[in-house]
């Protein structure tokens, strides 16, 4: 059984949701493979039939410009001011896809570490789903016991109590 070749973070922190699914990018990828993104890209389209829109999908101008700013860079530091074209996004399955294109034996180590990672995310995903379910559920137990607190707390605020007060001023009997 091969180890890991990398991190479980490494691998994750490029990772991102767009368009609600978790994908990789092709530059991410090929930093990744230890491979130029051109090289990845071509090979990818000489295979074109082996990824479907399900598999990957070419970003859009606005998603590339909104991925900047979450991840705080520029362009991805080729030659002459970045890329000249919209990135591609491969989700879990293109991701897999990707070792049966590239034929090496780095590309099928790296692919095994990735889909470890996805499949980490996805049982991680599951569990917060049901912690969150279990928060929500005390949460609830909790508001009712914390009535009585805020009930007190609001009668504090607001007093019901009148204080009967003198009047000012000269006072005649009649």
């Amino acid at each position: 059984m091969p180890e890991q070749v990398l991190s479980l973070r490494e691998i994750s922190n490029k990772i991102f949701v767009i368009r609600g699914q978790r994908v990789m990018l092709d530059n991410d990828l090929a930093e990744l493979y230890e491979v130029e993104t051109k090289y990845l890209n071509r090979v990818v389209k000489r295979n074109l039939a082996r990824f479907p829109s399900e598999f990957m999908f070419q970003l859009t101008f606005h998603e590339v410009k909104n991925l900047r700013f979450q991840i705080g860079t520029s362009s991805s530091g080729e030659k002459y001011g970045g890329r000249r074209y919209l990135p591609y996004a491969f989700t879990e399955h293109g991701v897999a896809m990707l070792s049966s294109v590239l034929r090496s034996e780095k590309a099928v180590q790296v692919n095994i570490s990735i889909i470890k990672t996805f499949v980490k995310l996805r049982e991680m995903m599951e569990s917060s789903k049901d912690l969150a379910k279990k928060l929500n559920q005390l949460e609830q137990k909790c508001d009712r016991q914390f009535t009585v607190v805020f009930d007190a707390i609001r009668e504090i605020m607001n007093p019901t109590i009148s204080i009967k007060r003198r009047k000012i001023g000269f006072a005649q009997d009649e």
